[in-house]
């Protein structure tokens, strides 16, 4: 069997596997969904109970529970909320939109400044002022990416009111909308640019001490030649494997933004989801999340194999 052909195989049974635990996890939570969708003060007989639990599909076995959720998968029905009284496939598309509208940019611009200033820090990392970039950029590394966005929100909307507190926006227009994205945007761009710098900083550091390195310079190369042109392209191979999990959880990973900056997004749909015992809403939200992460996993591997030539020879 070809290298292909096991990947595939591969990513087929993670898929199966993945799909198989976004059915099992959400039903091992204690409490029963349906007493989350009636609240603790609502009275209803028990024939009403019973009739709302086969509408659910709750009142079934485990087993018909799992095979009618795979029957639904093959068919893309995600099933329909009752919390939130819509199909599930119409809540995450009318949701994704904005979450992707916040996170995109600021993993593309993340990775693109923490790539290029990671890789200078890490190839002039004596120069004191390369010392005192890294120390800024370590700050920011560590700092919880709540605590940031709170410090933001505070500082620059609360006590200037240089940007709006809360929503993607007030009126709808694109010039509305970009000023209630701009400071999230910053703060995520600012923590992914940390990580991929923080990473690329050392991956160059270990890569230049190698004798490929040298032998470049023995070529008569000089400086960000020897970067660019021969050390740049093994030591960006981790940021790869990260731009891959950041890119596959991208629905998820800005849950901490928007609830700090109040907004409708993906994550807080799932918080909310997982609050209130939204099977379908949960399953959804989760068979999207594996989808990308299997996606950008994916694309990692054809990456790695195009940029390093052992990979492909392995």
């Amino acid at each position: 069997m070809t290298l292909s052909g096991k990947k595939a195989i591969r990513y087929l049974l993670a898929i199966i596997l993945i799909f198989s635990l976004n059915f099992a996890i959400p039903r091992a939570m204690p409490g029963d969904p349906l007493a989350n969708l009636l609240g603790e003060d609502v009275m209803l007989t028990e024939e009403s109970i019973v009739e709302l639990r086969a509408k659910m599909g709750l009142d079934l076995p485990l087993h018909q529970q799992f095979l009618n959720y795979w029957s639904d998968v093959i068919r893309f029905d995600l099933g329909y909320s009752y919390h939130l009284h819509s199909p599930v496939c119409a809540i995450i598309l009318s949701r994704m939109k904005w979450t992707l509208l916040l996170a995109v940019p600021s993993l593309v611009l993340g990775a693109v400044l923490g790539t290029l200033l990671g890789a200078l820090a890490g190839w002039k990392s004596r120069e004191a002022c390369q010392k005192f970039e890294t120390g800024l950029v370590l700050m920011i590394y560590c700092t919880p990416p709540y605590f940031l966005s709170l410090l933001s929100l505070y500082a620059l909307s609360f006590k200037l009111g240089l940007f709006p507190l809360k929503g993607f926006y007030s009126t709808g227009s694109a010039l509305d909308i970009a000023h209630h994205l701009l400071l999230p945007v910053v703060v995520m761009t600012l923590f992914s640019l940390s990580r991929n710098y923080m990473i690329m900083r050392g991956s160059v550091i270990q890569e230049r001490g190698n004798l490929y390195a040298t032998y470049a310079r023995a070529k008569g190369l000089y400086g960000e030649e020897i970067l660019f042109r021969h050390v740049f392209k093994n030591a960006i191979l981790p940021i790869i494997t990260l731009l891959a999990l950041d890119f596959g959880f991208i629905l998820s990973g800005a849950l901490f933004i928007e609830i700090v900056f109040s907004m409708n997004g993906m994550g807080n749909l799932i918080y909310d989801a997982l609050l209130s015992r939204d099977y379908p809403v949960l399953q959804g939200s989760f068979l999207v999340i594996t989808i990308m992460v299997v996606s950008a996993n994916l694309l990692a591997d054809l990456l790695y194999s195009h940029i390093d030539p052992r990979v492909r020879w392995q």
